[in-house]
């Protein structure tokens, strides 16, 4: 999938998206892994910015699959985990000073992104860590209070009551 394709998916260019096309190409290489069609490839990312679009994208790992999980953590960091070959590979973006001078000129800072060598943006390293626990399907019970239908594990009893997560917020 080309950047272009990338940028129509999200619907505009931007330092991020382009942050989050090089951490990917450069940790789906560093796997020898191609765009997962079901959960073969698991992506941890760090932050919910831009550059999520552009990983979904390339490596086919998404919320809806279960095989994209968020740490809330403020970083430019992804981790990737091959089912197949049990390795994992953790991308860090350290190039903020690589395009700092050219702040004020957005389509130079990202063509500059785009284009500088892996080494000047990203610290990739190989990591061990736990297989990540497949997609689970939940079964989904309906609150006491609202009535709406919620996966059993975020439902709490409360009183002898099952209470969705908004519905006990308000208690």
């Amino acid at each position: 999938m080309t950047y272009a394709e990338i940028v129509k998916f999200h619907g505009h260019t931007c330092p991020g998206l382009a942050i989050g096309y090089r951490m990917s190409v450069a940790a789906l290489d560093a796997l020898q892994s191609i765009r997962a069609e079901d959960e073969e490839l698991v992506a941890i990312v760090e932050n919910d910015a831009c550059g999520v679009d552009a990983l979904q994208c390339l490596s086919g790992c998404t919320f809806g699959k279960g095989n994209l999980k968020f740490l809330d953590y403020g970083k430019q960091a992804y981790t990737f985990y091959s089912r197949a070959s049990g390795s994992g590979v953790r991308v860090l973006y350290h190039g903020a000073g690589v395009a700092q001078e050219l702040r004020g000129d957005r389509p130079a800072r990202i063509a500059r992104i785009l284009s500088a060598e892996d080494a000047e943006l990203l610290t990739i390293t190989k990591v061990e860590i736990p297989e990540p626990e497949p997609a689970r399907i939940m079964q989904s019970r309906p609150c006491s209070a609202c009535g709406e239908r919620v996966m059993m594990s975020r439902l709490l009893s409360i009183a002898g009551k099952s209470l969705c997560i908004p519905c006990r917020e308000e208690l």
